[in-house]
């Protein structure tokens, strides 16, 4: 199985991912629309009130799943990462994740402008470490581990 390829493949068919913070030991997890570019770092909007994005600003490191709800009886695929989350200020990254997001969630309002008058901040998360969890083409289920960072 190509690991890359399957994390690729499997992308494009969920908006929102599951993501993971922690501070002082206590962790948080919410769910965020996500977007994503050829490198497969993944791009988020938030509020900068909101307690993951507090808590990335004093802990960048942060976890999360990709992953397609299912029935009992279905194979199961998700996609589980690993990295470092930061907040994009003005600038070419910051242009670049208001593109990818409003090209894949088909966002209609100027994104950049509501973040210039305080409204949701764009993040980026650089993956240290994807994992694949696979049942639809692994027998029996298998946990792929794909280092990553490019």
């Amino acid at each position: 199985m190509d690991i890359e390829q399957t994390i690729r493949d499997y992308l494009p068919n969920i908006v929102h991912m599951s993501l993971a913070t922690s501070k002082d030991n206590k962790p948080w997890v919410c769910e965020v629309h996500f977007a994503y570019d050829e490198d497969l770092n993944l791009y988020f909007r938030s509020l900068a009130s909101r307690r993951h994005s507090q808590e990335i600003a004093q802990n960048p490191h942060v976890a999360g799943n990709i992953v397609v709800q299912h029935a009992l009886d279905q194979p199961v695929r998700g996609v589980y990462f690993e990295g470092e989350a930061c907040l994009l200020t003005s600038g070419e990254e910051q242009l670049k994740a208001a593109q990818y997001i409003e090209e894949r969630l088909e966002k209609g309002e100027s994104l950049l402008e509501e973040a210039k008058n305080g409204g949701h901040q764009f993040y980026k998360i650089s993956v240290t470490t994807f994992y694949l969890f696979d049942s639809v083409e692994s027998k029996p289920s298998q946990k792929y581990v794909l280092p990553w960072g490019k």
